[in-house]
């Protein structure tokens, strides 16, 4: 999900409550807080050697003491409104950061819309090979499924 779709998305249901679903089906606690609105600029080189460069928007997500503490959809619209000075580009993607044993970062891949409640579907990100030529891979089907076996670093294999 982009920033313009998320903010278009609070402006729209204003007066819900504001939810994150993990991966796993669970939530994320309600009474968590947003502890840093970033915008994240990656530079790096991939494995065949070319330069490439990422923007995100980035939501670190920490669940406090506070057991009472709860974040409506119009705070989550003001929340983003002052970290402006940093977001630059409304159309980076945005990802959230959660710390569930350890740190981790995961896409929006969509959205829930209840009687009360706004509720963000989130996906664990992926490393990739971006350079399947140069490594010999194949162009398609890069990634086995989660918990799935991949032929290519299979014994006797290159990889």
């Amino acid at each position: 999900m982009k920033l313009s779709e998320l903010k278009s998305l609070l402006a729209g249901n204003a007066d819900r409550h504001f939810r994150i679903r993990l991966p796993d089906g669970d939530a994320i606690p309600l009474c968590f807080h947003v502890t840093e609105v970033g915008h994240v600029h990656k530079t790096f080189l991939d494995c065949g050697g070319t330069r490439r460069e990422t923007e995100t928007c980035q939501l670190q997500v920490w669940v406090g003491e506070d057991y009472n503490h709860r974040i409506e959809t119009g705070k989550m619209a003001e929340i983003l409104e002052a970290g402006k000075s940093v977001l630059l580009n409304d159309s980076v993607p945005v990802e959230i950061e959660y710390e569930d044993g350890v740190i981790s970062q995961y896409t929006i891949t969509g959205h829930e819309i209840t009687g009360d409640a706004v509720i963000l579907a989130l996906a664990h990100k992926h490393t990739e090979c971006l350079a399947p030529e140069l490594c010999g891979l194949p162009s398609i089907n890069r990634l086995p499924a989660i918990g799935g076996k991949s032929s290519c670093c299979a014994p006797g294999q290159t990889c």
